[in-house]
Parts: C-alpha cells; structure tokens; sequence
C-alpha cells in the first residue's frame, strides 16, 4: 500500500524539551552555573541569607516590583504561596473565586473547604474563561493570570476595580517573566521557580502590596495556621521572611540554580526581552495553527491566547469524529511519535484537558527550536490519520 503520509522533515530541534514544567532551563546552562552555590552551609548563616536575600533583590529589579511590596521565598511552590495567602488573609469578606483549568480550580476546592463566602466562577469549556465582569469591589478576588493547562489567560486587568474594597490575590506562575503583570490591580502575587525561568521545583515566591499587609495585621483568621502558612508574628507582618530567612529549610542549590536564570534574565535585556522571547515562540505555533485546519488554540478567544504554555486541539473530523478513548490514543500516539524521534518531549495535553498538544513556549525556549517542531507535529498527525 502506497503512504501518503509525508517524508520526515530533515531539521530537528536543537532541544526537544517543551515541557510545561519543570521547564528547559535557560539557553548555555551547565552544571558549572552551581558552582557558587553555599552548600553545607546552614540557611540562616551569613552566606545563606545572602543567598537568598540576593534572589529577592534580583526578583525585585528584574520582575519590576514596586519598592513599597514585600517578597518572600516560601515552601511548596507556587500552590504553597497560594494556600498560604488563601489561609492566613481569606474571611474577612466575600470572594470571588475565577477558575478556568485545573490549578485554578484547586483554589475554588480550597474556598469551600475554608467554608468561605465566595462566588464560584469556572469557565467551561476548557480554555473558556469565566464571566469576568462578575467581580465585586467589595469582595476579595482570587484568579490565576495564565491557564498552564488550558493555554489562557487573562486578556487584560481592567476587570479588577481600582477603587476596590478588598484584596486580589494573582496566581502568576506561568505568566510571571512571560507576561506585564499591573502591580495596581494586584495584592498578592504568587509563582514558582520552574516555570518561564527554568529553576528548580519545590520553592515558590508570595509578592504582597501594602494593602496585602495590612490585611495580614489586621485580620486574624478564626482557623489555625499551619506553620509554613504564617506570615506574621504577634500581629505584625514577620519582616525577617522579607530580608532572607524562610520558614522551612530551602534548597540554596536550588537557589543557585534560580539567582543563575535571574542573571541570564538580566544579561538578555531584562523583563521585556523576556517578554519578547515568549510572544515570539508563542506565535509561531499561533501562526501556524490559523493556515492548517486541523488543528486549533484550545482557548477560542485570540486575547486570551496564552504566550506560555500553548494548547493545541485537534479538531480534525476524522478525530473529533471518535469516541472519547479513541481520540485520546490518537493524541497519545502523535506525541509518543515525536517523543520517539526525538522532537518533543512532555508535550502532551494536560491529562484532565481535551486531547492534543501543550508545547511550552516561555522565555528559554528558543524560536528555532519551536520552527524545527512544527513540521514534526504536521509528520506525526499525516502519519496517525494515515493509521485510522
């Protein structure tokens, strides 16, 4: 039987990792970037908090925070610094919980287990956003910027009430270094080092503007902390959290690694280079999946197309045409046929989104490399609806 499927393409990329985290790390990196780790060093010694006291600052200049808010390095990533803001600064008015993939939808798990008085807003179907419009100014707001697993963000933050009465609190961890975050519209910021930098998992970073402080050291939530959730001491904000110490022993290899792509970050022309890399990357999928027909952004709404982690769905008939399992072999088949050769790994859809691709394009991606996958994926699919 005569193929009609394509010969393979001639180019790979340079680097087949697109996962959506942890992420590649940064373009050149080598085990020798650790070299001027403190290991054996205890975290609260002079040389560890300077360590650590270091990527505060560099996250400062580099991520443009206002002077006036406050970082910290916390434990268990970016879903620590959520559940740490969400527990310790959540029940003193109603909320407003906006969810749309399955991060976001953690939180709105989160809102009912704290038994708050919140208004639950889930975007359906994936990749859809919620009825922004629906936030309250006098109601404290939780939403995530960038949907890792449905490839959507926000489209912009006109929605949050600048005159509000309550606090947001912004899941950023997949659009901070990637995407402009509006420190006015924001009061607690959370992200993790594995994601647009390409650091090292297990560490997260809560950002609180003086409104997040002051709720902190006026409200005392009628339920206990758990220690790595408490922000304060004797109703004052903990200072110390915000010059160096943590609550929990961190990794200083780990933030070696991070103080390493913060410099990279630096050295390439700061926050808007960082910007540009994503947008760059982002756009050639995007550009390619509006002239091929079987493919197409999960999120339907070109504002809310995600510059990170970019969903693509297979909306070819012959699939969509299957059953529910069938279209997910199909999916698995492709991405295994790219793992295979070498072109794409961890590029699969999240495993609770709809069946396709999730190719991540933050800022140590580099653009030849998302040009070279392109062609694989157009091999892959010709190769797999040639199978059916």
């Amino acid at each position: 039987m005569t193929s009609n499927a394509p010969p393979k393409p001639a180019a790979k990329p340079a680097d087949p990792r697109f996962s959506s985290g942890p992420t590649k790390k940064r373009p050149g990196w080598t085990l020798s970037a650790l070299e001027g780790a403190a290991l054996g060093r205890s975290h609260r010694s002079k040389a560890g908090k300077a360590k650590l006291k270091e990527a505060i600052d560099r996250t400062r200049a580099l991520l443009e925070v206002p002077a006036d808010f406050k970082i910290a390095i916390v434990p268990a990533s970016d879903t620590g610094a959520v559940e740490m803001a969400m527990w310790s600064m959540l029940g003193e008015r109603p909320v407003d919980v906006f969810a749309w993939e399955s991060f976001g939808e953690e939180w709105v798990t989160d809102a009912k287990a704290l038994k708050l008085d919140a208004a639950l807003h889930v975007g359906r179907p994936y990749g859809a956003l919620p009825d922004l419009s629906k936030a309250r100014k006098n109601a404290d707001i939780i939403f995530t910027q960038n949907g890792t697993t449905a490839g959507a963000k926000i489209p912009d933050f006109d929605w949050i009430a600048a005159d509000r009465e309550g606090i947001t609190i912004n899941d950023c961890t997949s659009a901070a270094f990637a995407q402009p975050i509006d420190w006015s519209k924001c009061d607690v910021v959370t992200y993790s080092w594995q994601k647009v930098m390409g650091g090292e998992a297990a560490h997260g970073m809560i950002i609180l503007s003086p409104r997040a402080v002051a709720r902190l050291e006026s409200y005392e939530p009628d339920r206990p902390l758990p220690k790595i959730f408490r922000m304060t001491k004797k109703g004052k904000l903990d200072a110390e959290l915000f010059e160096g110490a943590t609550i929990n022993t961190p990794s200083l290899l780990a933030t070696e690694d991070y103080l390493d792509t913060l410099k990279w970050g630096e050295r390439i022309g700061g926050l808007k280079a960082l910007h540009a890399r994503a947008d760059a990357n982002a756009n050639v999928l995007y550009d390619w999946a509006k002239k091929t027909p079987w493919i197409a952004p999960l999120a339907e709404d070109e504002r809310t197309w995600s510059n990170t982690g970019v969903c693509l769905a297979i909306v070819d008939p012959r699939v969509t045409s299957l059953d529910e399992d069938a279209k997910a072999a199909f999916a698995k088949k492709l991405n295994d046929l790219l793992e295979k050769e070498g072109v794409a790994v961890d590029a699969a859809n999240y495993r609770t989104a709809p069946p396709g691709l999730r190719i991540w394009c933050g800022a140590t991606i580099e653009k030849s490399d998302v040009e070279a996958l392109v062609p694989w994926i157009e091999w892959a699919f010709a190769t797999c609806v040639e199978a059916l």
